[in-house]
């Protein structure tokens, strides 16, 4: 005579007509929250530094602004990792931080190609939209510094690389609302298409300040040193009009098609894999 297992609280499935809620986020405490701020504060003014230099400075009159910036990023980035792993990344996080990591360096070549085709930022997106801002911002500079290591895409342009693709899964990951619905779930992909588009478009734009202040000299385009914010970014937008628009609108197309191809089952995917690792 067998005798079947009775099933727990475990096992035991979801009463009828009502769907298993959505997986919660890894919890960020109020340090990691601090130390996140200030490291995304960091790179954004970094970053901007043609916009914000003062007329005279070291900045504005040297090229040393992406060398700067590149020596200072990777404690920046070792800071908010230390702060993250003691606020709420526990071993199982950081070894997903691992794999998708991996998996940025792996599928990012695929998409290096003309016309703005680019195949990684639907997976910072995602992910960053699942396990949060903090793991984002992380996964953002991970996953674009591997697939510099395995690209041999090393250069004064990786820092910009970095903190503009941990903008994106750290605005993800911002995002609100958690779907336990189907209406839900369809609503939450458009928001992330839509965040795509932009998103994709605001990198592009944020990587042109890695290059524009030494590309032109002369011209209506042209970065004019303490020429103070207003000036300089609207002929940073001209020069983003001009120049790189084509390729930013090839890399929204690209990530809003994989969000909305591949969304349904990542997110799925993730959220289990979040909801196994009891992230709480």
């Amino acid at each position: 005579m067998t005798h079947e297992r009775e099933p727990g609280p475990e096992t035991a499935a979801p009463p009828l007509g009502q769907r298993r809620a959505a997986a919660p986020r890894p919890p960020v405490r109020w340090k990691a929250a601090l130390s996140l701020t200030l490291a995304a504060a960091f790179g954004l003014v970094a970053m901007s530094w043609p916009l914000l230099a003062a007329p005279g400075g070291a900045l504005t009159e040297t090229t040393s602004g992406p060398w700067l910036f590149a020596l200072l990023l990777p404690l920046v980035t070792a800071v908010v990792l230390l702060q993250l792993t003691d606020g709420g990344l526990d071993a199982r996080a950081v070894a997903m931080l691992g794999v998708l990591s991996a998996v940025v360096a792996a599928v990012r070549p695929f998409g290096a190609g003309a016309a703005g085709v680019e195949t990684v930022f639907f997976l910072l997106i995602l992910a960053g939209r699942v396990f949060g801002p903090g793991f984002g911002f992380i996964l953002g500079c991970t996953g674009l510094f591997a697939s510099a290591l395995l690209t041999g895409g090393v250069g004064p342009w990786l820092p910009y690389q970095m903190f503009a693709a941990a903008f994106v899964a750290l605005g993800a990951g911002l995002l609100p609302g958690t779907p336990d619905t189907r209406a839900g779930r369809a609503t939450e992909l458009a928001i992330l298409a839509v965040y795509a588009a932009l998103s994709s478009i605001l990198y592009g734009l944020l990587l042109n300040l890695s290059f524009w202040p030494f590309a032109i000299t002369h011209g209506n385009l042209a970065y004019v040193p303490g020429g103070g914010f207003s000036e300089n970014l609207s002929r940073l937008l001209a020069y983003s009009l001009a120049t790189s628009l084509g390729w930013d609108i090839g890399r929204a197309i690209t990530t809003v098609a994989l969000v909305l191809l591949t969304g349904p089952l990542l997110l799925r995917v993730m959220r289990r894999a979040a909801r196994r690792a009891n992230w709480i």
